[in-house]
Parts: C-alpha cells; structure tokens; sequence
C-alpha cells in the first residue's frame, strides 16, 4: 500500500476584531476540507495568510510586523495578506519586499481556493474590489475554530455610520446581513460539531436585517433562534446603544440560552466630543439605557468601549467621561487612545491632546475598569451560574477554566468536567481570585 502523501501546510495569523476570527475560521475550515493541515508560526509552512486590521495605528503596525515575520521566518513561503489593511491601504502593504498576494476584503471568500489552486505558484499580485450595494451575505461554512470551545457565526457586515474617527465603513462596505435560513442552518451545523456556545457577530450587529428583503431584525432573529430550542448558549458581540431595543433587553433577560452580556460602547461621556465623533446619542441616553439594563438585569455583564484623547477633549470632558463611567454600573472597560486614520473627519482635526495627557488619562480609565471589574466581581459572589469549561489551568493547582454566561473568566476544581461542557457553578471569593489583569475579551 502506497504511503500516505504529506499535507500541505499552512499558517494563519489574525488580528482584530471577531470578524476577522470568523473569516480565518472560514480559511481554515476550508484549507482542512481540502487536504492541508494547518500548521503554527515555528513550523515550515507553504502558505501563510495575515489576516489585517487597521482600526488604529497599533492594528496597522502589528499586520505589517506579522507579514515580515512570516517572510524572515520562511522565505520559501507564499506569504499573503488579507483584511481591512489590505482593502483600504494597500499601496503601503506593496512596500514590503516578499509578500505575494494582497487580497482585499470583498475578496476574502476566493482565498482558499486560490491557494489550493495555485499554491506555491500563486503570482505577486493586488486583488483589490471595491464594495457593491447591499445584501444579503454570501454564505459560508465554518465549523472549524481551533482549539477555541465557543464558535463564531458572522451574520452581518458592513457598516454604514461614518464615524468622524473611523476607517471602518470603507474597510468593509456597506450593510450586509446573512438571510435567518441560513443563521439557523449554521447554527444547527455548529451544534452538531458539538459546540455549546456560539457567539452572534457583525461589524454593525444591531443593523442585521435593515438590508434583507423583507427587512427582519435582531429581535426577531433572535426569537427564531429561540424557537428551535438548540442545545446550546447564544453570545452577542457589540451593540450601538441606539440599537439596544426593548425587546432585546426583555430577550436577555427570560431566555436561559441567551447570555445576560451586553457590549455597548460609549467612546466619549461629553456631549461636545460625542457630537464631534459623529456619535447618535449622549450621554443622558446611554446614562438611561445601562440603568435599564441592569434594572432589568440585575447580574447582567454590561462592557463599553472608552476612547481617550478625541481632538477637542479637554479636562472637562474627559472628567465627563470619567464620572459617568464610575457612576454607572458598568462590568468592564476597553479603554483606547485616539488613533489618527488617513481619510477619516478626525484626522483633520486641530486641538490635538498631547500624548503625556492621554497616558495619563488612558491609566486613569484602565484603573476605574479595573475597580468596575471588581464591584461586578463582588456583586455575583454566592450566585450560581452557567459555566462554560474551556480548559484546564496548570501550576501549583489543577484547575478547570470556563467562562460564566455573564462573562466572568472562572477557575474551580473538577475531577469530571472536560472542555466543551455546560456545569452549574457557585461563585466563590477563590474562583476568581486566578484572574490575569485584564480578564475579559471583547465578544
């Protein structure tokens, strides 16, 4: 008998945000149906894939540093690049010697099929598209997640808001939504792959449907889902506070299986920066809507993005920011500096904050985060709650790590639970007392 002939081999690295862990998930499930084996960065590889993002200049400057790492590390290698910094800044990828492909995010889908096609004959070439119109979202099987216990659905993309600071919309188009068929459909796969978490994203979730012929929404999305009664969790990435409907807080708060975890960014608590953001609300709205939601929800996790150092944020407004975070019952905090991105409003902006400032401001965001982290830590001691076991802890200890539907990162001990199950669990001082500084990960 014949020996078996060696895989092809590949390695992908991926920054940003979910979405783009979704579409490496994609390049990976569809590599494996077609014979290759996905390898790690220390390992000879023919192909490696860089999957970019640009939100801010340090997503930017760790694409271009993956990129030259895989070409020093194997320069035999097909090295291409993909993702945000590839469909909005590609001229500046053409600079770096050794990359082969440029493939811009209309042309994610292509990726793998040119790979196995051409291999290591694929030639130095910028495939660049722009966006068409709107919907619906192509579909696309996914069912590969590494060695990640939660699986990803992507069901919506595209955004359309426009942001002053924001190079998002031109990275990724406009609204675009996965038809509920298919939602489900996935889903059902996923539960079949054994997964008992999927976590719902999009670039602009809370605009699911608004494409969709008939138009449909979240809610309705969601009370589809509900009626299927899979077994399994259901995760939602980032929400608009606008787009924080009734109907979804009431969701959240009856159905088992869908976790109580809100991420609502903020960005700015000052009317005048809010306004200058392009942002649709202020700082009453959102003050409203997290009070509701915790009303509502008592042990709800509610986490918000917080930018510092916008053009124009003196003191006043930066202790605007700082006081309607501590005031609220916020679980967690992502705090980032202002990040100029060419061709946005914002880079034109004057009244620039120096950068010792927004260090400064940046430590003192991250310390109230931290603070926030531990009342919400405090406030679930003593409640039993839905954890989702993801591994196990080495060290001085055995422990099983898992993750609780509202998101707090848990360690306990456990002869029986093995990663992938669903265990009630107490909530002890000592259950989180493993925690790394900074626990949560955004959705």
């Amino acid at each position: 008998m014949p020996p078996e002939r060696e895989k092809k081999t590949f390695a992908i690295f991926t920054l940003g945000c979910k979405v783009n862990q979704w579409e490496s998930a994609f390049f990976r499930t569809a590599l494996e149906n077609g014979g290759w084996k996905e390898v790690s960065e220390d390992d000879e590889y023919e192909v490696a894939i860089v999957n970019t993002c640009i939100v801010t200049q340090k997503a930017s400057h760790q694409s271009r540093q993956g990129i030259r790492r895989f070409i020093r590390n194997n320069p035999k290698a097909i090295v291409v690049a993909t993702g945000c910094y590839a469909q909005v800044y590609p001229d500046e990828l053409k600079n770096i010697e050794g990359l082969d492909l440029i493939l811009g995010n209309t042309l994610k889908h292509a990726l793998p099929s040119m790979v196995m096609v051409r291999g290591a004959q694929i030639p130095r070439r910028c495939l660049v598209e722009p966006f068409e119109g709107r919907g619906p979202l192509v579909p696309l099987e996914v069912i590969r997640f590494g060695e990640r216990t939660r699986a990803y659905l992507k069901i919506q993309e595209g955004c359309e808001s426009y942001c002053t600071y924001c190079i998002v919309p031109k990275a990724r188009g406009p609204y675009k939504s996965l038809e509920p068929a298919h939602v489900l459909i996935m889903l059902d796969r996923l539960v079949r792959e054994g997964y008992k978490e999927v976590v719902l994203t999009g670039i602009h979730l809370g605009k699911y449907g608004v494409d969709l012929k008939p138009q449909t929404n979240l809610v309705d999305l969601l009370q589809a889902i509900g009626r299927k009664k899979f077994p399994l969790r259901v995760r939602l990435s980032s929400i608009e506070p606008g787009e924080v409907e009734e109907g979804l807080i009431e969701m959240v708060a009856s159905e088992i299986w869908l976790c109580r975890h809100l991420h609502i960014p903020l960005q700015s608590g000052d009317t005048q920066i809010l306004r200058a953001m392009g942002r649709a609300y202020t700082p009453d709205q959102y003050r409203d809507l997290i009070n509701k939601i915790k009303e509502r929800i008592p042990l709800a996790a509610i986490g918000a993005d917080v930018m510092v150092g916008f053009p124009g944020e003196d003191e006043v407004a930066f202790q605007n920011t700082y006081n309607l975070i501590k005031d609220l019952p916020i679980s967690y905090l992502h705090v980032f500096p202002f990040s100029t991105r060419k061709n946005t409003p914002a880079a034109k902006l004057e009244n620039r904050v120096q950068p010792e400032v927004i260090k400064h401001r940046t430590a003192a965001l991250r310390e109230l985060g931290r603070s926030k982290r531990s009342e919400f830590w405090e406030a679930c001691i003593g409640k039993e709650f839905e954890v989702l076991v993801e591994g196990k802890k080495t060290g001085r200890h055995e422990l099983v790590q898992g993750v609780t539907d509202n998101y707090i990162s848990v360690y306990f001990s456990s002869p029986t639970a093995a990663p992938g199950d669903l265990v009630v669990l107490r909530l002890e001082p000592s259950h989180v007392q493993w925690q790394e500084a900074e626990p949560f990960l955004h959705p």
